[in-house]
């Protein structure tokens, strides 16, 4: 026999409205209520509930359940449990410290509407009482209830959706057909109004324009809901959008499982950090994920930590796989740029861990792709090897023209660094000279021939796009650099070896040019090289040659008699020496004065 339904509805102000529903097999011949000026009293025998302008008052079994949302507290024992959807208070039940209920027999009680939806789910919330198919003292029937309909009721997808019809039938399944159940809806319509005036801005523009968001402002000032009241209320619109509730239901379930196994792993770690990165796209608000961290990521959870740059790779890498859970997880812009200022790090520090957990994340590729994997997959890490190809060439190219002082810089080589240029200025205009320049041009070991001509290739890259050099231009410039760096070098070592072996004096002008004239007799260069590039060299020799005598002879003994690291920084700075070739002239005055090169790492290090 189907059960009949009688139905009432008012409002007891104006906020707050309600739908009444009793429902059992003679629902008609039911005597359920009684209505005085702003007061409403539904009632069976035993129990009680009475509405007024203020709030309501409770007596007998039953309780009130609304849908879990921003702000209501949720145990653990909901949260670790994926289905669970609403929230269920029994009158006069607590927990124990073991998780168990306490039942009583005192369930009388008085609540008010601002306190019923601010604890609650802030747009409706329901209360029910039952007479007929349970018995007893009132623990025993709270008990009895809670065992018939407890865990269904905490898992029906319509108390979210407000279906009260289907709740009723779902209900009365439930408690048997004796059963006659007294169903109140409290519904705050200001709260509501504001709730379907948001979700319909959200859902047409996900990013709400300033206009209209000033719109919503003063119509929440105009129903006089709180600011916080209205941040629960967009929460719990932007979670409910289903792009952002499988990122938020990721998450939590993540946390879940290292609740479990008791500890959080680099690779939870990862996929945790990013979909808190992808949440940010989507606009989802932080507090969501404050409140899961508050119960399930306790700080005795936390892994150890791992380089910065290296947890940002594998958040990123992690994230290609969150495709699986119809997550937007795609490589944007932003992420490829971290990618590859993470490689950088690497390639700087010496650190494989990089390019191992990229083996690793290409061969979860690979297996996935094998097991029928979306094609996703592989679109996303070829974008990735990509452009760290791109980066392995570029990087390789640069580094052999800072420090080695015999490349051959062709045309081919200039128009492969311009169209690598080309595709890393699509993700930021400054991001090749980060990557590739800004770096390097501050690594102390990179000498004057090699600043020289990263400075004249960045500004010539720039000058080609522009159309105010040709690549011609570009490789003439380039090799004019290397040619002096191999003149210099050339001049250099024969004038030390004219020093050391003929006493060769260069204190004043007339023996620099006699010592000149040698060096140029000896390297056959006389009338092959320009006269001023010529001297031009020439001088700068000259004064490494006094610069380096200068350091051998005087400050390197009294540096390493008193471990004075500032005088050497100081040399440095002010010398224009090359550090490597400085370092390598300390190394051979120890070897040739037998001292112990212990303390000469003590000096280096200080």
């Amino acid at each position: 026999m189907r059960h009949q339904e009688v139905r009432l509805y008012g409002q007891v102000n104006d906020s707050i409205e309600y739908y009444v529903t009793i429902a059992s097999g003679e629902a008609y011949r039911s005597y359920f209520y009684e209505a005085s000026g702003h007061t409403l009293r539904i009632f069976s025998p035993g129990n009680e509930l009475i509405l007024d302008a203020e709030g309501l008052t409770h007596h007998g079994n039953g309780g009130s359940f609304c849908e879990y949302m921003f702000g209501v507290e949720q145990p653990l024992a909901d949260l670790i449990k994926e289905e669970v959807r609403n929230r269920l208070v029994m009158f006069g039940t607590s927990s124990r410290e073991d998780g168990s209920l306490l039942f009583s027999s005192r369930t009388d009680g008085y609540e008010e509407y601002d306190r019923v939806f601010l604890e609650g789910n802030a747009v409706h919330n329901y209360y029910f009482f039952i007479f007929g198919s349970v018995s007893g003292p009132l623990q025993e029937q709270q008990a009895e209830i809670l065992r018939l309909a407890g865990k269904d009721l905490k898992r029906f997808p319509f108390v979210g959706e407000g279906d009260d019809a289907q709740l009723i039938e779902e209900l009365l399944s439930l408690l048997g057909h004796r059963s006659a159940l007294y169903l109140i809806k409290l519904i705050n319509t200001k709260h509501r109004r504001y709730r379907d005036a948001f979700r319909e801005l959200y859902h047409t523009y996900h990013n709400i324009p300033d206009p209209e968001f000033a719109g919503l402002v003063k119509l929440a000032e105009t129903l006089g809901i709180d600011s916080y009241q209205q941040e629960r209320i967009r929460i719990d619109v932007m979670y409910k959008h289903a792009a952002n509730r499988r990122i938020v239901d990721e998450y939590k379930n993540i946390l879940v499982e290292c609740k479990l196994n008791g500890r959080i792993g680099t690779a939870e770690n990862a996929r945790l950090t990013r979909l808190k990165t992808l949440s940010v796209r989507s606009k989802i608000p932080s507090a969501l994920f404050y409140a899961l961290d508050e119960v399930l990521k306790p700080e005795l959870l936390a892994s150890a930590d791992e380089q910065d740059y290296l947890s940002q790779t594998r958040q990123i890498l992690e994230g290609i796989f969150l495709h699986e859970r119809q997550i937007d997880a795609r490589i944007d812009r932003d992420d490829l740029v971290q990618l590859l200022k993470a490689k950088r790090r690497a390639v700087e520090g010496r650190d494989y861990a990089f390019e191992q957990m990229l083996l690793e994340a290409a061969k979860a590729c690979d297996e996935k792709m094998r097991d029928g994997a979306d094609v996703f997959l592989v679109e996303n890490f070829s974008w990735i090897i990509t452009y760290f190809d791109r980066f392995d060439s570029t990087s390789e190219h640069i580094n052999q023209l800072a420090f080695m002082d015999k490349v051959r810089f062709t045309e081919e080589l200039v128009r492969s660094l311009l169209n690598n240029k080309k595709e890393f200025d699509v993700l930021g205009k400054a991001l090749f000279d980060d990557l590739f320049f800004s770096g390097i041009l501050q690594n102390h070991y990179l000498g004057q021939f090699g600043r020289r001509k990263l400075l004249a290739l960045r500004k010539g890259l720039t000058a080609i796009e522009e159309g105010r050099l040709t690549l011609q231009g570009m490789q003439r410039l380039i090799n004019d650099i290397c040619k002096q760096e191999e003149l210099f070098n050339l001049l250099l070592s024969h004038t030390k070896e004219r020093i050391r072996n003929f006493y060769s004096r260069y204190s004043t002008p007339q023996e620099r040019e006699q010592l000149l004239a040698q060096v140029v007799r000896e390297t056959g260069l006389n009338g092959t090289i320009d006269e001023e590039l010529l001297h031009k060299l020439f001088r700068r020799v000259v004064h490494h040659v006094q610069m380096e005598e200068l350091y051998l002879h005087n400050l390197l003994p009294r540096i390493i008699a008193g471990s004075d690291s500032t005088l050497r920084d100081d040399f440095f700075n002010n010398s224009g020496l090359d550090r490597f070739y400085v370092e390598e002239l300390e190394r051979e005055y120890f070897e040739y004065n037998g001292l112990d090169m212990e303390l000469l790492t003590q000096v280096r290090q200080d």
